[in-house]
C-alpha cells in the first residue's frame, strides 16, 4: 500500500513537472514566433508573460458556457423586458449613428443594438478579467484550445502595439473578448472601425466605434440588407434528424423541408437556402428555418441559441422603438 501511494505521488509530481516544462516550451516557442514574425523584443515579452497570471476562475468559466444550456433556460437570460427596454433606449441615444451605420454597411439598427445587448447589456458588463491574464491562462493552461488562444494572444499584442495601449491595462471576458461588442483580438484587428474619425478604434467607451464595428463585422460576413433572418416552422416529425444534422450553414432548401411535410416560412420561395434550427423547450422542441442572415449572426458566436436570442431580442427592441416613435409622432 505504501509503495502504491508513493508511486502515485511520484506520478502526480511527474505530471505536474512535465506540464510545467510543456508550458515553458510553449511560451518560448510563442516568444520566438513573435520575435521572428513581428519584430517584438524577446526580453520584453518574457517580462510581460512572467507578470501574467494563471486564473482558475477563467478555466472554470470556459468549462461551463451558457450555450450548453437548453434553449428555454438560455432565452430567459437575454429575452427580458429590461434588456428590450435598454435596447430601445440605446437606439434612442444613438439614432443618428445607427442610421449612418445602416446607410454605410446595410445592417439593420435593431440587429446592431441586439448584439450589444446580448453581449454586454449595452456596456454594463464588459468583463472583469485582464485580457492578458485570460489569454495567457487559456493559451498555456488549456490544452483543449491552447493553440487558438495563443494565436489570440499574439493578435492581442499586435493590437496593443498598433493602438499604442498598455496590454496590461485592458479588461474583458474570461475568453479575452473586449469592449461593448466583445470582440476577440483578431476580430478587433480585422473589423473594428474608427466610425467617428477621431483617430482611435475605441470599443469600450465610444458608441460610434462600437456601432460601426458591429455593422462592419456583419457586412463583411455577408449580411443582406432587408432579407429575412428566420421563420418558425411546424409539422416537423420523423426524419428531422438528418435535417438538423446538416448543420448551421444553410445547405437545405425550403422546398426540401416542405416535401417532408414541414410547414411555415410563408412568402419565401422553395429554393430559399435554409438550415433547420432545433430549440429545446421543457416539453419538446420548437423549430425554425435559419436563413442566410441567421447564419451570419452565428459567425459572431457559433451557436444557434445565441443567434436566436439576438434575433428575438432585435424584434422586441424594434417593436418598442416603433411604439415610441408612433407615440411621439401622435404627441407632436
Amino acid at each position: 500500500m505504501r509503495r502504491l501511494r508513493r508511486s502515485t505521488l511520484l506520478a502526480a509530481l511527474c505530471l505536474s513537472a512535465c506540464a510545467g516544462i510543456g508550458t515553458a516550451d510553449e511560451q518560448q516557442r510563442f516568444i520566438d514566433r513573435m520575435v521572428s514574425e513581428h519584430g517584438f523584443e524577446a526580453t520584453q515579452l518574457r517580462e510581460l508573460l512572467s507578470g501574467a497570471h494563471r486564473v482558475q476562475g477563467i478555466l472554470d468559466a470556459i468549462s461551463r458556457p451558457a450555450e450548453a444550456m437548453p434553449w428555454w433556460k438560455y432565452r430567459r437570460i437575454f429575452l427580458t423586458p429590461e434588456r428590450a427596454a435598454g435596447g430601445a433606449a440605446y437606439w434612442q441615444r444613438n439614432a443618428d449613428t445607427l442610421a449612418r451605420a445602416e446607410a454605410t454597411y446595410g445592417v439593420a439598427p435593431e440587429i446592431i443594438v441586439a448584439i450589444i445587448g446580448v453581449e454586454t447589456f449595452y456596456g454594463r458588463h464588459t468583463g472583469k478579467y485582464p485580457v492578458l491574464d485570460a489569454l495567457y491562462t487559456l493559451g498555456f493552461h488549456y490544452p483543449k484550445r491552447g493553440a487558438f488562444f495563443r494565436q489570440q494572444l499574439g493578435e492581442f499584442l499586435l493590437l496593443a502595439r498598433e493602438e499604442a495601449v498598455d496590454p496590461t491595462s485592458l479588461t474583458g471576458s474570461y475568453a479575452g473578448a473586449m469592449g461593448r461588442p466583445q470582440f476577440i483580438p483578431s476580430s478587433y484587428r480585422a473589423y473594428a472601425v474608427d466610425f467617428d474619425g477621431d483617430g482611435h478604434r475605441d470599443i469600450w467607451e465610444n458608441d460610434a466605434d462600437v456601432i460601426g464595428s458591429v455593422a462592419n463585422y456583419f457586412a463583411r460576413h455577408g449580411w443582406r440588407h432587408g432579407a429575412p433572418v428566420a421563420s418558425p416552422l411546424s409539422g416537423v416529425g420523423a426524419g428531422r434528424e438528418a435535417f438538423v444534422a446538416a448543420g448551421m450553414k444553410p445547405s437545405l432548401t425550403l422546398g426540401q423541408l416542405r416535401a417532408a411535410g414541414i410547414r411555415g416560412a410563408a412568402g419565401l420561395a422553395d429554393q430559399t437556402a435554409t438550415s433547420l434550427v432545433e430549440l429545446e423547450q421543457p416539453q419538446g422542441y420548437e423549430y425554425w428555418a435559419g436563413l442566410d442572415n441567421f447564419y451570419v449572426i452565428t459567425r459572431y458566436n457559433h451557436s444557434n441559441l445565441y443567434a436566436m436570442a439576438v434575433y428575438q431580442l432585435s424584434r422586441e427592441i424594434l417593436a418598442l422603438r416603433n411604439t415610441e416613435t408612433t407615440a411621439k409622432r401622435n404627441h407632436d
